[in-house]
């Protein structure tokens, strides 16, 4: 799997960080929690999803400034390869959602 960087707030290799799929998926690398489907991204990650998409998963706010996202962990070697991850931190992979506002117009 090929991944493009779409942005985070740190050097490469270190987390939090967002990469695009080439299956056309949400990569996010963040904190690792007691669960290996699960990891903790700060709220300022989301920043770079591209415009008009969302994570298709369902985000969980600690009341820390930070989201607990639910995925599929990545386990793709050449993924793991550009991602880099320290022993601290994990991968989840995510499907692509559409960003639907309740103030659009209707069909927008």
């Amino acid at each position: 799997m090929k991944l493009e960087r779409l942005g985070g707030d740190s050097t490469d290799g270190q987390s939090p960080t967002l990469f695009l799929s080439d299956r056309g998926t949400y990569i996010a690398q963040s904190w690792r929690t007691d669960r290996p489907d699960t990891i903790e991204i700060p709220h300022r990650l989301i920043r770079h999803l591209k415009p008009g998409t969302c994570f298709g998963a369902l985000l969980r706010d600690t009341g820390n400034g930070t989201f607990l996202l639910t995925g599929e962990p990545v386990t793709d070697p050449e993924a793991l390869e550009q991602i880099r991850l320290p022993g601290h931190e994990t991968a989840v992979e995510v499907p692509i959602g559409t960003e639907r506002r309740r103030d659009a117009a209707p069909g927008v």
